[in-house]
């Protein structure tokens, strides 16, 4: 009887999708499925992630040979306790994680936030294998990063460091972060910073060709507004504008912190290149002469990224033999 390879059960968990793929040694997704998710609170998600496990095993089932489970969630993450801490400040219910998976699933389960999966994914299988010190730049829904020294992710001494959304880049904005602040990039430049940048100001551009969607809790695109800005549309250029300008000092804050010799973009809003190509003017080359590879584009694919890192946290620790402490 042929042996079946060993694989992964990876798990990223969204704001808005899990997705559950199975996962070789290799980085190959060798299946995959979508399903809605829940981050109203911890223990929302926690029940979605294992009703998706439940229904990937009976829908999907197994192509290879299980070895364990790797989940990458959206806030910090204790992993050497397997203790997801909070999703944000506001609603945070700590959970015991992997205890909860193993107990229920009978595999060895390993967790990271889900940023630091997409970073482990891209030194391990992607341009941040170019340097053993990089950054990976997450642009989405939110915006987050990861700093790499050494080849070492930095985590930091409370499991938050990354959380660069929250860096300032416009001292004189007057919009108001979650967080307290006025002009974090987060809420200039993410996916939904732009739909609400758009949103804020559309009363001041009457004549543009962007409109409030029919549907509720539906965004204006990345996308849509990039389309907007080719042809000149007034209200575009000054959100995205906006957003660009940001973005620019924030890669150049990260550089001269953390001396990278790549910066790597990801995620949604910047996946098909067009946001690079217009952010690149912005970025000063004297800041930037350190950085021998450039600001590039991930060759990782943006939804498959997260499942990816999973597969290769897990796979790592099994070899190491270490276990997430419960």
């Amino acid at each position: 009887m042929e042996t079946k390879e060993q694989t992964i059960l990876s798990i990223d968990l969204g704001g808005t999708k899990i997705l559950i793929g199975e996962v070789n040694e290799l980085g190959e997704v060798l299946a995959s499925k979508r399903y809605p998710s829940d981050v109203s609170s911890q223990i929302n998600a926690v029940l979605k992630i294992k009703a998706a496990l439940n229904d990937y095993q009976e829908s999907i089932g197994f192509i290879g040979n299980p070895i364990g489970i790797g989940i990458g969630v959206v806030g910090r993450v204790d992993r050497e306790h397997g203790l997801w801490i909070e999703i944000n400040p506001s609603v945070s219910q700590p959970v015991y994680l992997v205890k909860e998976i193993e107990d229920e699933f009978k595999l060895p389960c390993f967790i990271a936030n889900d940023v630091y999966c997409a970073t482990l994914a891209e030194i391990t299988l992607g341009n941040g294998n170019l340097t053993k010190n990089s950054v990976y730049l997450n642009i989405g829904t939110g915006i987050a990063a990861c700093v790499v020294v050494e080849n070492q992710i930095i985590e930091g001494g409370h499991f938050n460091a990354g959380e660069i959304g929250h860096m300032v880049v416009d001292m004189h904005s007057e919009v108001l972060c979650p967080c307290g602040r006025k002009g974090c990039v987060e809420v200039l430049a993410s996916g939904l910073g732009l739909h609400n940048r758009a949103m804020a100001v559309m009363k001041d551009y009457p004549e543009s060709i962007v409109k409030k969607p029919v549907e509720i809790n539906t965004r204006i695109s990345g996308e849509t507004l990039f389309q907007a800005y080719d042809q000149g549309d007034a209200l575009a250029r000054a959100v995205v504008g906006e957003a660009l300008v940001g973005v620019a000092n924030l890669i150049m804050n990260l550089v001269r912190v953390s001396d990278p010799e790549v910066v790597v973009l990801g995620g949604g809003v910047v996946q098909d290149g067009w946001f690079l190509k217009q952010l690149t003017p912005y970025l000063n080359e004297k800041t930037l002469r350190f950085v021998t590879y450039g600001v590039v584009l991930t060759s990782l694919e943006a939804k498959t990224i997260g499942i990816k890192g999973c597969s290769i946290l897990a796979f790592n620790q099994l070899k190491s033999g270490k276990v997430q402490m419960r």
